[in-house]
């Protein structure tokens, strides 16, 4: 499980990186340049109050067992989706307004002589990123830790090179686009983390004396019968599938039925999103070419 981790880790450091360089290039271009120290403080805190949970959540998850390891699972997977499909939803409504809401905010700051909001604007920001990370990351342990860690390390690479770019203004990234495309990928590693989620909720309830009938049944059997086939949800292949989309050769009904309607709901809503602002945008354009 490289690429899940590579991208979150990707796209949340990226959006962190983004905001810190809109705040930074408008205190520049305002002569406040004195206010940047504030900036800085609050993202190194996010980071490192980050950091902290997310050693402390992996090192709880190493030495938990038995049906509270499953239930904590199951709810750090469901968390986990939560926040992602939420994030997405709201980046997707907000790209193009964020750089505008973010310069306000710095002028109504400064005006109002209220310096540590600077601070805490950058704080929030980062650590909204950091936390959506780490309980990602912290279901992905659960399933990979050698592959989660890779793809973490490999994810920052990139994500601090584009970040030096940014805040010498020598790139400039489609927001829209950006937010877009990469958000249809979330949502295939969303849907696959809910339904590990149920999975290791059922197991723990079972493990309790729970029993869940037909939803609880497998809905149907594709793994091969040597489990060191490639293809075998362990196997060198669909152990691939398995961290990357949730891939299960043997589901329960009731995971089953949770990825269907993830995908009918959380897919379709995103969809519309998309629509909406794509038949908002060619409606500006018409209004505009006809007041020319």
């Amino acid at each position: 499980m490289v690429f899940a981790p590579f991208l979150i880790m990707f796209r949340e450091g990226l959006e962190a990186a983004l905001i810190i360089a809109i705040l930074i290039a408008y205190l520049s271009k305002t002569n406040k340049s004195e206010f940047k120290k504030y900036v800085w403080g609050g993202t190194a805190l996010a980071v490192i109050l980050s950091v902290i949970v997310g050693a402390i959540l992996v090192f709880t998850l190493g030495e938990l067992t038995g049906i509270v390891e499953q239930l904590f699972e199951g709810v750090a997977a469901l968390l986990a989706t939560i926040v992602l499909t939420a994030m997405i939803f709201w980046m997707a409504r907000n790209a193009k307004n964020i750089k505008t809401e973010l310069q306000q905010k710095i002028d109504t700051i400064i005006s109002n002589k209220y310096t540590i909001g600077l601070a805490a604007l950058a704080f929030i920001a980062v650590f909204k990123e950091g936390i959506e990370t780490v309980l990602f990351l912290t279901a992905s342990y659960a399933v990979d830790f050698g592959g989660t860690t890779i793809g973490i390390i490999l994810g920052l690479i990139p994500v601090l090179v584009l970040a030096y770019l940014l805040l010498k203004g020598t790139v400039k990234l489609p927001l829209h686009k950006f937010f877009k495309y990469t958000g249809v990928l979330l949502i295939v590693f969303a849907a696959g983390l809910f339904g590990f989620g149920i999975h290791e909720l059922m197991e723990a309830a079972e493990g309790s004396g729970i029993e869940f009938g037909w939803f609880g049944e497998h809905a149907y059997d594709i793994n091969p019968r040597d489990a060191t086939d490639a293809f075998h949800e362990k196997g060198a292949v669909g152990s691939v599938f398995k961290a990357l989309v949730g891939y299960d050769g043997n589901p329960e009904n009731l995971r089953v039925i949770g990825y269907v309607l993830y995908w009918l709901i959380i897919g379709g809503y995103f969809l519309r999103t998309y629509k909406g602002i794509s038949f908002r945008k060619t409606v500006k354009s018409k209004l505009s070419r006809k007041n020319l």
